[in-house]
């Protein structure tokens, strides 16, 4: 299932499946169904199971999942229900990131091989753990805003996942039992301000600095994820290409480190480091400028597609 985040004109953002270029509203489906079996406090129960936001949603697990699919059947029947849509065309809703408010997002560096070589360093005994906050999140409908703090804004493509239920110490065998699905983030980084300390935070927290998505496919859908192509593009020349067969901490041992130091909450995602290719370490170095689109294409996923452009007025960083 592609689960996404959507808002249109007079709805909040909502949670959504897309079937064959059409959008479900999950939870107006849900309540429609609902209301259909004769359930009296259907709204209630709508609320508790498929709440319209994903993070809430995500929280259910896997009973919310199967009654989703529940819904989808019953909205893809009767598109409207009572005077409400069930059922958008794709091309009626705007499509915003799929986990827009992540509760954390943490990062993984220097986990390819050709990364950590270009970047004249060794393979790392243990990951190498930053953070990026909710305040830089982005759709794939949107620009990557490029504000006049640096000259050096670069790319990083990532293959992320997302968590679908608490997880404290789980052991690389149980580890994908706590993976919701899969998708696409471009770890936009400002580069001098990453180097300037030796703490990298300042340069990767910038507004506007992690598009996400398009979308978020389920673990039942990609249920191996090593071995997934990931290429990404600036105006369709390629900058980057690797597998995530060379990660060098696997999906499964980043969710087996990362709960041995901390709870991870559903909703949280985890973005599993950029392959060999990063502007900064190219020669010439070669940076994003107003104007650039950059694509991320990973396999089983799809495509993630953002345009640079300037904003104008500066932001004060001391």
């Amino acid at each position: 299932m592609k689960l996404i985040t959507f808002s249109r004109e007079g709805i909040t953002q909502r949670v959504g499946a897309i079937i064959n270029e059409e959008v479900i509203d999950l939870h107006v489906a849900y309540k429609s169904l609902l209301a259909s079996e004769g359930k009296i406090r259907a709204q209630q129960i709508a609320d508790a199971f498929i709440p319209a936001d994903m993070t809430g949603f995500l929280q259910g697990g896997k009973e919310s999942l199967g009654l989703a699919k529940k819904a989808i059947h019953y909205a893809l029947e009767n598109k409207t229900d009572s005077g409400y849509r069930l059922v958008y065309d794709l091309n009626e809703v705007k499509v915003e990131a799929p986990v827009p408010v992540p509760g954390k997002m943490i990062c993984v560096g220097h986990n390819y091989r050709e990364h950590i070589l270009e970047m004249k360093r060794e393979l790392p005994p243990y990951p190498v753990i930053f953070a990026k906050f909710a305040n830089t999140v982005i759709g794939p409908q949107d620009d990557i805003p490029f504000f006049p703090i640096s000259e050096q804004l670069d790319y990083e493509a990532e293959f992320a996942f997302v968590i679908g239920k608490r997880a404290r110490n789980v052991s690389q065998e149980e580890a994908l039992d706590y993976v919701a699905g899969y998708t696409i983030v471009n770890d936009v980084t400002y580069r001098d301000l990453q180097r300037r300390t030796i703490q990298w935070l300042q340069g990767k927290t910038v507004e506007g600095s992690a598009p996400m998505g398009p979308w978020l496919v389920t673990a039942d859908e990609l249920q191996d994820p090593a071995g997934l192509e990931v290429v990404l593009t600036v105006n369709g020349e390629e900058r980057q290409r690797s597998n995530t067969a060379n990660l060098v901490f696997s999906v499964q041992y980043l969710v087996k480190f990362l709960s041995s130091l901390m709870t991870l909450e559903p909703g949280d995602i985890i973005l599993t480091g950029t392959p060999g290719g990063v502007g900064v370490a190219r020669d010439p170095q070669v940076f994003l400028k107003d104007g650039d689109v950059v694509k991320i294409k990973i396999d089983q996923i799809g495509t993630l597609e953002n345009r640079v452009t300037s904003v104008k007025e500066a932001v004060e960083v001391n």
